[in-house]
């Protein structure tokens, strides 16, 4: 894979279990523990799950007609496991997408379910690679 394949983003501490990450576009999020209203990394991810599959419901649906009403919930349930490690398990996305009446409004009613399926089935990179289950190496440099 090139270059134009390559995703990446980088962060820095600022506290204990605090940290700013950064993408290369200059936007920044602030991530931590728990212990404020940071995001955690868990909730991070269920977010790039759930909003991943929003975009591509979203270019597919809103050429036909802008939402009334546009939102999701993403689940999972963490678990501790001395055998395999810590992982959540039980991932759901659960959108809730009204649009106006009308043609257009039944338009995108009508494209929605399959946006949805496409979206899960083979557009969103991230939960394909949580399914596919994608190895992730580390490497400590000094």
């Amino acid at each position: 894979m090139g270059d134009d394949n390559q995703r990446h983003v980088q962060f820095e501490r600022t506290a204990n279990s605090k940290y700013e990450v950064r993408n290369v576009r200059g936007g920044s999020i602030s991530v931590g523990s728990g212990a404020d209203t940071d995001f955690t990394p868990v909730e991070l991810l269920l977010a790039a799950i759930g909003t991943c599959s929003a975009i591509d419901v979203d270019i597919v649906t809103s050429r036909r007609a802008e939402p009334t009403e546009f939102r999701a919930t993403v689940s999972g349930d963490k678990l501790r496991d001395t055998e395999q490690g810590n992982r959540l398990e039980n991932l759901a996305v659960e959108f809730t997408i009204r649009f106006p009446e009308g043609e257009d409004g039944d338009k995108a009613r009508e494209a929605l379910p399959r946006a949805v399926k496409m979206s899960h089935d083979r557009l969103c990179t991230v939960s394909r690679t949580v399914e596919l289950g994608t190895p992730v190496t580390t490497t400590l440099f000094d």
